[in-house]
């Protein structure tokens, strides 16, 4: 069952009205689709190793889980869950947190293709409404996956929406990253990595943050500030 909101929470809930997500035209569709061969090829070339610090992943994750990842790790993000989730239990699902804006339209394309459903919305843009479909996919059996530093950072700070989406859902936050020494940097704001063929990642699960479903606003604010830092652990560029 989904965890009860605090009175912090549930303003924020209702806080806003109806935002229209930026849905796709046909160049980005065809873009997506590119995209998507494109990652599917390279990463068939990748070379993975895996540390997992969390216990998750000791055989079939047992249990529904929230995957946090940095923004500019969102290459192999699909990649990730398809190698050590779905490959003991094919029928789990998940759904992931993307932006309500152009680019978002974009991502959700992206998303849809590797059987990701996408929920559109971000901290500044729909977000009351984005979460509110988070927990009905939690309801419905989803692992849920979110970028705390996203869309528009900054980079490597954790906002509060995960912290909110594990209070109310009652799943376990799981800190993700990966290490690649081989890839391509963007000069964007996440310094987004774009991973090149054959090269070796060396993905880290981390410990879990849960969040009590009466944890206070303080409490909240020291589990934002243990998974910012537990996924800067794991995160070396």
């Amino acid at each position: 069952m989904p965890a009860s909101p605090s009175p912090t929470v549930t303003r924020k809930i209702k806080s806003s009205g109806v935002v229209i997500p930026h849905r796709a035209g046909w160049p980005q569709r065809l873009l997506a689709a590119l995209i998507y061969a494109v990652v599917q090829t390279v990463a068939a070339t990748l070379r993975f190793k895996l540390e997992d610090r969390s216990g998750f992943f000791h055989g079939a994750p047992r249990e529904q889980m929230i995957f946090a990842l940095w923004h500019n790790r969102l290459a192999l993000s699909a990649i990730l869950y398809r190698r050590y989730v779905l490959c003991h239990k094919r029928e789990r699902r998940i759904a992931g947190m993307v932006s309500a804006s152009r680019d978002g339209g974009l991502l959700s394309e992206i998303f849809a293709r590797f059987g990701i459903e996408p929920v559109r919305g971000s901290s500044s843009r729909r977000g009351p409404q984005a979460l509110r479909e988070m927990v009905s996919r939690a309801e419905a059996g989803y692992d849920l996956a979110i970028t705390p530093d996203g869309p528009r950072g900054p980079c490597y700070t954790v906002q509060e929406g995960v912290i909110a989406t594990a209070q109310l859902t009652g799943l376990a936050i799981v800190p993700v990253s990966y290490q690649l020494n081989w890839k391509i940097r963007l000069k964007s704001w996440d310094r987004f990595q774009i991973p090149l063929p054959f090269a070796r990642c060396r993905v880290t699960v981390g410990q879990p943050v849960r969040v009590g479903r009466d944890a206070t606003e303080p409490e909240r604010e020291q589990l934002r500030q243990q998974l910012e830092t537990e996924l800067r652990a794991i995160s070396r560029d």
